[in-house]
């Protein structure tokens, strides 16, 4: 059942910043409490990157072609998602939470999605695939308790 029971955790996060909330009331008037805070300094790929892109000879006399450099930022962002399934392994692990829901952008959730642990995944009751971060907690509550209601009565999600 995708209700925000008393006790569900949910987990807001994109590629840079995760927001463990438990909702400490119950799915009609949720409250939404901050339980800790991920971020990640995660600054453009030009300030990371060291070198120029490499060059390499082809088989034709004075050909060269340049090689793509790694792009440090985006490494960075696909990694946070590892980094937030270990932490969220190690609260399910504790037994910090039974229920979570997962708020995340499309490309965040699909990252996490694989990296969870199956005791992470057995707990989930719901995934949300909209970017929240930025909003306020009292936001975050409005706009979960209206997508599982949505989900609830059947309506196609936004």
């Amino acid at each position: 059942m995708t209700d925000l029971a008393a006790g569900t955790w949910v987990l807001v996060c994109d590629s840079e910043k995760a927001l463990f909330l438990r909702n400490d009331v119950d799915a009609q008037d949720p409250d939404l409490n901050l339980q800790d805070i991920k971020t990640q300094e995660n600054p453009s790929d030009i300030d990371q990157s060291a070198n120029r892109p490499g060059r390499m000879n082809d088989s034709g006399p004075g050909q060269r072609s340049a090689l793509d450099d790694t792009d440090w930022h985006e490494l960075a962002k696909e990694r946070f998602a590892d980094e937030l399934a270990e932490i969220l392994y190690i609260k399910a692990h504790r037994g910090d939470f039974d229920k979570l829901i997962i708020v995340a952008d499309p490309r965040t959730l699909g990252a996490l999605r694989p990296a969870l642990h199956s005791e992470v995944s057995s707990k989930v009751i719901a995934e949300i695939d909209k970017t929240m971060t930025n909003h306020p907690v009292d936001k975050i509550e409005t706009l979960v308790k209206a997508e599982l209601a949505q989900r609830k009565n059947g309506a196609p999600l936004t």
